[in-house]
């Protein structure tokens, strides 16, 4: 019997990340799944899946709570690197009336926050890996529509800092994927979402599956479309 393949996602504790842990536990990975506290969630997934499922705590926005998550999991080899935190905030209104405070937590935790992960961890993934982050169709400028412009930048801003961390890594193997979901039924989605859980992230886990050993940059939906920037 072959050696298990590991999976790192960063952001775990409930939602969309929540979701991938138990996908990927379903598939039979190791799953390493981190939480910023107690998820009960995580927990339920464990008495499930108690040989698979590995939680750390981590606080993504806490560069030195990340650094100790990457002094913990030193020497730990990893197939796929998933980041999927991120929130939404002041999600209808403008730049004239948002608080500079609900901008700029969007902008730590959803652009800076995922890529300082990446930077540290990237080492930590095999060399035909795939790391990825979670990213949105409204992050496209080409396709902007208007529609919850705030958080639609914060995610422009990964998907440039994505970008530019390929271009200082272009000799890298490994795939760098940012992964737009669709919008889904989560507690940040909302209930007025188009798709369910089940029609977002086995789509998802399968396009990372798909791009294993492919290396570049690509931006790209649930089913592989390719996005303009």
């Amino acid at each position: 019997m072959g050696t298990k393949k590991t999976v790192l996602i960063v952001g775990a504790s409930r939602g969309l990340g929540l979701a991938l842990a138990e996908e990927y536990c379903e598939r039979g990975w190791q799953v390493i799944a981190t939480s910023r506290g107690r998820s009960p969630g995580l927990q339920r997934l464990g008495e499930r899946y108690a040989e698979a499922l590995e939680v750390e705590t981590a606080d993504v926005i806490d560069l030195d709570s990340v650094k100790q998550l990457h002094a913990r999991l030193n020497g730990r080899r990893f197939d796929v690197l998933f980041v999927n935190a991120g929130i939404c905030k002041a999600n209808e209104l403008t730049p004239l009336h948002v608080e500079e405070k609900d901008f700029l937590d969007m902008m730590l935790t959803n652009a800076l926050s995922p890529m300082r992960v990446i930077e540290l961890f990237h080492g930590s993934v095999a060399g035909d890996g795939v790391i990825a982050v979670m990213s949105s169709e409204i992050g496209s400028i080409g396709n902007c529509r208007g529609f919850w412009e705030l958080y639609s930048s914060s995610k422009a801003a990964l998907n440039l800092l994505m970008a530019a961390f390929a271009a200082r890594n272009n000799d890298d193997t490994r795939a760098l994927l940012l992964v737009a979901p669709g919008w889904v039924r989560t507690e940040m989605g909302g209930s007025a979402a188009a798709l369910e859980i089940s029609e977002s992230i086995p789509h998802v886990v399968d396009r990372v599956a798909d791009n294993a050993g492919k290396p570049g940059l690509r931006f790209i939906d649930r089913h592989g479309h390719s996005l303009p920037w």
